[in-house]
Parts: structure tokens; C-alpha cells; sequence
């Protein structure tokens, strides 16, 4: 298989990470490290932004907190998350750091930008936990300003759904697929799969997404090398 991207940016979502009455299955993070070892040895360079919905929502968890001490925890559930991906990187035979934005040096070198990028260039694979750093944006979000910052090929979004749909097909069985879809429908339509303000950003900067299931970690491999799986989100023009 051929690569078609050099640098990319993955957001592993962390509910997709979680197992049957457990935070993490570990067993999937491992056949997630596996796909990013085969797409490193093909000479890709990576970055994994995580969220933290097997552990903590935010806001959505929070209910009658204080809006950013929830959020505060979020981005503390994240960083435990990248710490488990890292682990199993380093298990599987993969050159990996954790970074994060929020200080906590004990665990996870601080996110500077030149330095991740270093790290990628050498063939590390940089996970990042964290988020933003700030309260009130979704790791989706974050995962696309780390794409802008990264200067990546395209962002792979791995959820725990296997394309953007017209509705939700969890509570709509007519609900369509599709193949492709432009950002302005997105926004327009308010398809909440993707974060609207991750979506804005991504379009105003021209940053390509692919979206795709986590639940066959192969999909990462296979988003990497072009084939046409999940959703491609375009520009209109």
C-alpha cells in the first residue's frame, strides 16, 4: 500500500475507545496502534489529538457545574487518554511522545508547535492530550486548529460512526450517507456528528477532512492511503 498523505492529523474519538463496561479497551487500542504503525512505516507522519467522551463530556457530564471547571475536566480525562494511546504505541513498536496544552510536566511534554513538528519529521508520532487548552471548544475543534498549526495533508476524524449522514441514523433508519459533503451544507444543516465551529474553521482555512469509523481501526490505514471509505468533506468553491 502507498501512502497519499505525508503528514496527518488523526482525532481518535474516546467514546470509540471505550469497551463493554470499561473506560478503555485496550484490546482496540492496540489494533489502533497497529494501524498507525503501518502507516508510519510507510514514511506518514503523524499526529493523534483524543477526546475523552468514555470518561468525561464536559458540559454534558456536568450539569449544574460551573461551564469551564467542567470543561477542566475534560481536558484532564483527554490527557489520560493520550497517556493510554502513548503506552500502547511505545508497546507496539512505535516511536511516540504525549504532549499537552495544559502544563503537567510530570506526565506530558507542553505542546509547542516547532517542537511537535520536529518530532514528525523524525518519525515520531505525536499524541496529544489536552484539547485546546481553553474551555468552551470541543477536542474536534482543537483537533482542527492543531491541523492549521501542524500544517498537515488532511485531518482524519475516527468516531464511533462510519460516515456524516443527512439525520441521525440512530434515530432516523431512512437517514442517507454520504460519499461527500461541502462544509456549507454542514453548517447550514447543523449536522452535529462534526462540532459546527470545528466545521467553520476548517472551511475558512481550507483544511481537507476525511470522517470514518473507529470501529475497524484498518479505516485509518486505508483513509491514509486515499481509498474511499466514510465522508470527505469539501470546500465549496
Amino acid at each position: 500500500m502507498q501512502a497519499k498523505y505525508k503528514r496527518v492529523l488523526i482525532k481518535l474519538s474516546g467514546e470509540a475507545l471505550a469497551g463493554d463496561g470499561n473506560v478503555l479497551d485496550f484490546t482496540k487500542l492496540d489494533r489502533v496502534s497497529e494501524a498507525i504503525r503501518e502507516c508510519v512505516a510507510m514514511g506518514v507522519e503523524a499526529a493523534i489529538l483524543v477526546g475523552a467522551g468514555n470518561i468525561w463530556r464536559g458540559a454534558r457530564n456536568g450539569v449544574g457545574m460551573n461551564r469551564s471547571r467542567a470543561d477542566h475536566m475534560g481536558m484532564l480525562a483527554t490527557v489520560i487518554n493520550a497517556l493510554a494511546i502513548e503506552d500502547s504505541l511505545l508497546r507496539n513498536g512505535v516511536d511516540a511522545v504525549a504532549m499537552s496544552s495544559i502544563e503537567m510536566t510530570e506526565f506530558a511534554q507542553v505542546f509547542v508547535r516547532d517542537k511537535a513538528i520536529k518530532y514528525m519529521t523524525d518519525g515520531k508520532v505525536v499524541v496529544l492530550g489536552g484539547g485546546i487548552g481553553n474551555p468552551y471548544f470541543t477536542t474536534d475543534t482543537a483537533a482542527i486548529i492543531r491541523a492549521g498549526e501542524l500544517d498537515v495533508d488532511v485531518a482524519i476524524l475516527a468516531k464511533n460512526i462510519d460516515a456524516i449522514y443527512d439525520k441521525d441514523p440512530r434515530t432516523n433508519p431512512d437517514a442517507k450517507a454520504f460519499c461527500t459533503v461541502d462544509y456549507d451544507y454542514i453548517i447550514s444543516h447543523k449536522l452535529g456528528v462534526i462540532d459546527l465551529a470545528a466545521a467553520a474553521l476548517s472551511s475558512e482555512n481550507s483544511i481537507p477532512l476525511l470522517l470514518c469509523a473507529l470501529e475497524d481501526p484498518q479505516n485509518i490505514v486505508r483513509a491514509v492511503c486515499g481509498e474511499h471509505i466514510g465522508t470527505v468533506v469539501t470546500h465549496t468553491k
